[in-house]
C-alpha cells in the first residue's frame, strides 16, 4: 500500500466494510468478523442475476457500499442509501477508486423517507437493517411497495425455523379472547423486544422469530422463493396477496408516513 493512499484510508476509518480496492489494498484487513462483508456476498450472490443491465437496484443501509459496487458491476445502476455520513463518505471515495462513480449513487436517506419517493427498484437489498428500526412493519411495508421484481431480505432471528398454524384462535372457541394459549406455540409468530442495548447496541430494537420475518413478509405483499444463507430470505411481490396497505387499509399507512 502506498503511503498516501493508507493515509487516505486512515482518514476515512473506521471502516465496518472491507473493501478490496483495485490496487488489492484493504480498507479493514484485520475486520473482527473476517473479510466481511464478503462473506455475506458470497451467500446470496449466485440468487443475483449476473447480467443486471437495465435493471435498477436500491441498497438499504449500504455502509461503505461493498453491495453497491458488487451490483453495479453486474451492470445495475445502485442507489445506495444510509443514515451516517461517516459511511456515505468512505462510499464515494471508494466509487472513485474502482470507477464505478457513473453506475453508483449514495444519498443520506431514512428507510421512512422512501415512502415520499416515487422510485420503484427492480432488486432491492435490506440486508441487517430491519432489526434497527423503531418502527419495523411500517418499514418493511414502505420497502415491500419499492421492489418491482427482487428483494433480499436478512435480519437477526430467534432460535428455531418451527412456523405454527396460526388461524384466528379465538374464533368458534367457549374462550372467545382469552383462548390465547396458541400464541404462546414456538413457531408462532413473535419479536424480542429489546429495551436497552443488544451487543451494546440501543438501535438493536428487535429480534424476530423465523415465523415471524415470514409472517411479515407475506403481510407486506411479498412471497419467500429461497433461502440464501442463514436469516437471508429471497422474495417476490405477489400480486396474488397484496398487502393490506394498499388495500383496505390503506388509510392507516398514509396517516403514519404524512402522504396525506
Amino acid at each position: 500500500m502506498n503511503s498516501t493512499l493508507e493515509q487516505e484510508i486512515n482518514g476515512l476509518g473506521p471502516w465496518f466494510h472491507n473493501l478490496h480496492l483495485p490496487d488489492g489494498t484493504q480498507t479493514a484487513p484485520k475486520h473482527y468478523f473476517g473479510d466481511f462483508p464478503a462473506f455475506k456476498w458470497r451467500e446470496i450472490a449466485s440468487h443475483i442475476p449476473s447480467n443486471l443491465s437495465g435493471w435498477s437496484a436500491l441498497d438499504i443501509g449500504c455502509n461503505a457500499g461493498f453491495y453497491s459496487f458488487e451490483l453495479a458491476r453486474r451492470g445495475a445502476q445502485v442507489t445506495g442509501i444510509d443514515l451516517d455520513p461517516h459511511y456515505l463518505a468512505q462510499a464515494r471515495w471508494v466509487a472513485e477508486r474502482m470507477e464505478l462513480a457513473g453506475r453508483v449513487c449514495f444519498e443520506q436517506v431514512q428507510v421512512y423517507d422512501l415512502a415520499r419517493r416515487a422510485e420503484r427498484f427492480d432488486l432491492v437489498l435490506f440486508m441487517g437493517v430491519f432489526y434497527h428500526l423503531r418502527y419495523p412493519l411500517l418499514g418493511l411495508d414502505i420497502i415491500a411497495q419499492k421492489v418491482n421484481r427482487l428483494l433480499v431480505f436478512q435480519t437477526l432471528t430467534l432460535p428455531g425455523r418451527e412456523i405454527a398454524e396460526t388461524p384466528d384462535v379465538a374464533l368458534n372457541t367457549n374462550e372467545g379472547m382469552n383462548h390465547r394459549a396458541p400464541l404462546t406455540a414456538p413457531g408462532w409468530p413473535k419479536m424480542a423486544f429489546i429495551e436497552h442495548t443488544f451487543s451494546g447496541d440501543p438501535t438493536n430494537w428487535w429480534i424476530a422469530n423465523h415465523a415471524a420475518v415470514e409472517a411479515m413478509l407475506r403481510s407486506s405483499g411479498l412471497r419467500v422463493i429461497g433461502y440464501p444463507g442463514d436469516e437471508i430470505y429471497l422474495c417476490e411481490p405477489d400480486p396474488e396477496h397484496p398487502s393490506c396497505v394498499t388495500t383496505w387499509n390503506r388509510a392507516e399507512y398514509l396517516a403514519a408516513t404524512r402522504i396525506r
